[in-house]
């Protein structure tokens, strides 16, 4: 309560301006910590909104080329399609049609074998390169990039024509092995060997940038520890056990899952060099669906586009096993 002072001011008692300016520094105390808790957030909340305007032109050109037409073939699967007729609403019918297809089956076994041959094979010899390559001095290691990176810019279909002639009865393939006294072989023309000669040029073909790849990667690994393990006693086969293959797991895990998904899908090749054959040993499933799509059935665009979707279930099926299979690290170091 306040009283007036022999001046005739008025006066607050002490323990009632005590009650007040307590009062006061509690306000602006919890105004602080309101300023304080609204700020973080409202931070947050732009660097949230920045990120979504960064990455808003890739989602929109996303949806258009991928999501969207992927929602659409989705839909046409579902029809009858042909030229000459209306379209009609089947259902799930062309995906029966293709699951009971002993081709597709047999062309997804192709793949898968040709994959195996490709990718590890691949793989070993571009880290082998790749880890002699990173013992080169400066100028050395410059010429034998420009190489190695040489193959990537060779076409499949140059390469494809020039094993051909490789692979031919008077070929070089088999003027090799006449120094060898073996007889000749019908590399392309024999089941057995057809799909493996068809792999090697695809090893080759990717050979440059895998081994481009795993040599950014091996730049990227301490000498430290390579040197503490020759102090050790260990050899060039355990520290790339023990060292390299672990400190490149995630180099390794792109490799895999890319080099299964484009060697699956190989078509170039298996088609100029055999067109599938003989019996279909060849036969990969982007190439059976290339000749489904050209038979002369008159729902053939209908049974090709749900094999490319099945195809599609399949190779994101691959992926998830390879991801499952080998679990990828966050930092290299750390």
């Amino acid at each position: 309560m306040s009283v007036l002072n022999p001046a005739g001011e008025v006066q607050t008692p002490p323990a009632e301006a005590q009650v007040i300016a307590d009062a006061a520094d509690g306000t602006a105390t919890r105004r602080r910590r309101r300023r304080e808790t609204v700020q973080p957030v409202a931070k947050h909340l732009r660097d949230n909104r920045t990120a979504y305007l960064m990455i808003a032109p890739m989602v929109i050109l996303l949806t258009i080329f991928v999501i969207w037409p992927l929602i659409y073939s989705v839909y046409l699967s579902t029809f009858k399609i042909s030229f000459y007729k209306d379209p009609e609403f089947v259902g799930l019918q062309f995906y029966q049609y293709v699951l009971v297809s002993p081709r597709f089956w047999k062309s997804i076994g192709v793949g898968l074998y040709y994959a195996v041959l490709v990718v590890p094979t691949g793989l070993i010899l571009a880290l082998l390169l790749a880890s002699f390559i990173k013992t080169l001095s400066k100028k050395a290691a410059s010429f034998m990039k420009t190489t190695v990176y040489l193959l990537a810019v060779v076409s499949t279909v140059v390469a494809s024509v020039l094993f051909v002639f490789i692979y031919q009865d008077q070929g070089v393939a088999n003027w090799l092995l006449s120094l060898l006294n073996a007889g000749p072989v019908a590399w392309l023309n024999d089941p057995a060997t057809a799909l493996p000669a068809i792999a090697i040029p695809g090893i080759w073909l990717g050979f440059g940038v895998t081994t481009l790849i795993l040599l950014a990667g091996l730049l990227d690994v301490p000498d430290s520890y390579y040197e503490s393990a020759q102090l050790d006693g260990a050899n060039f086969f355990q520290r790339t056990w023990f060292i390299t293959i672990p400190l490149l797991k995630n180099v390794f895990l792109y490799l895999i899952v890319t080099g299964f998904t484009l060697a699956i899908q190989m078509l170039d090749l298996p088609l100029i060099m055999t067109g599938g054959g003989p019996v279909d040993a060849t036969t990969t499933p982007n190439l059976f669906i290339f000749n489904s799509f050209r038979d002369l059935t008159p729902y053939a665009t209908s049974f090709s586009l749900t094999a490319a979707l099945l195809l599609f279930v399949v190779l994101g099926a691959i992926s998830i096993v390879v991801f499952r299979l080998i679990n990828s690290d966050k930092a290299v170091d750390g």
